[in-house]
């Protein structure tokens, strides 16, 4: 099945569809994007979450998600899961390893998870960095951990 066609079955409240931080572009993945977003996940542990591009593309279709662009290079990538009313599971934040502590994380979490304040947000921190990372965002984010 055709990655465009997932893509645009999967709900998408709250999600823009681009917009730029400063010269960072965050937008919904595409198909050109998966190889760089395979790259991106492979090198920072999630090589075991994404099976191959057919499955990599189901994923984000069954899925809100977003990839930060720079220069033309997917420099991050945030999916999270939701029923758009009440429940929200921030599944994954990633960001390459030069790009990080310059906020793309921060802003892929506030915009992946939108701004309805009806939905609480879930997520594990299991993975190196990722307690330090979710305790530096703060409250505001309606994010509780997943114990």
């Amino acid at each position: 099945m055709p990655f465009e066609i997932l893509h645009r079955a999967a709900p998408r409240r709250n999600v823009p569809v681009t917009f730029t931080l400063d010269v960072m572009e965050l937008r919904a993945p595409n198909q050109s994007d998966l190889p760089a977003l395979r790259t991106l996940l492979c090198s920072n542990g999630w090589a075991h979450r994404i099976g191959d591009d057919a499955w990599l593309a189901k994923l984000i279709g069954a899925s809100r998600a977003l990839v930060a662009i720079e220069e033309q290079q997917v420099v991050g990538f945030a999916r999270a899961v939701t029923d758009g009313l009440s429940n929200g599971y921030l599944s994954m934040v990633v960001v390459s390893g030069e790009h990080r502590h310059h906020g793309i994380g921060s802003r892929l979490v506030r915009e992946i998870t939108g701004a309805d304040p009806g939905i609480t947000w879930v997520f594990r921190a299991s993975r190196p960095g990722a307690r330090e990372f979710f305790e530096h965002l703060g409250s505001g984010h309606r994010l509780r951990p997943w114990n």
